[in-house]
C-alpha cells in the first residue's frame, strides 16, 4: 500500500482523496478548458505536454478531468495581500 500511496503522490495524487469511478468524471475538451481558465487552446496544450495538467488522450485529442483543471487552478491561486 505504501509504494501505491508513493506513486499517488509522484503523480500529484492525494492517497487520502478518494477516487472516483471513470463512469463519473467529467471530461472537457482543450477549448473547454481554455474557457474556463480564460487562456487561449495553446496555454492548455502547452500545460498538458508539459505535464502540468493532466488528460487522457482520445485519437488525436486530448480530454482533461474536469477536477484536474479545478485542482490546478486551485494549487496555482497567489495571494498579492
Amino acid at each position: 500500500m505504501a509504494a501505491q500511496d508513493a506513486g499517488d503522490r509522484s503523480r500529484g495524487g492525494s492517497s487520502d482523496r478518494r477516487e472516483r469511478p471513470l463512469a463519473e468524471v467529467t471530461f472537457l475538451t482543450v477549448a473547454e478548458v481554455a474557457a474556463v481558465m480564460r487562456v487561449s487552446k495553446m496555454t492548455v496544450y502547452r500545460l498538458v505536454h508539459a505535464g502540468t495538467l493532466p488528460a487522457v488522450r482520445v485519437g488525436r485529442s486530448f480530454r482533461v478531468p474536469e477536477q484536474a483543471v479545478h485542482d490546478y487552478l486551485r494549487e496555482a491561486y497567489v495571494d498579492t495581500a
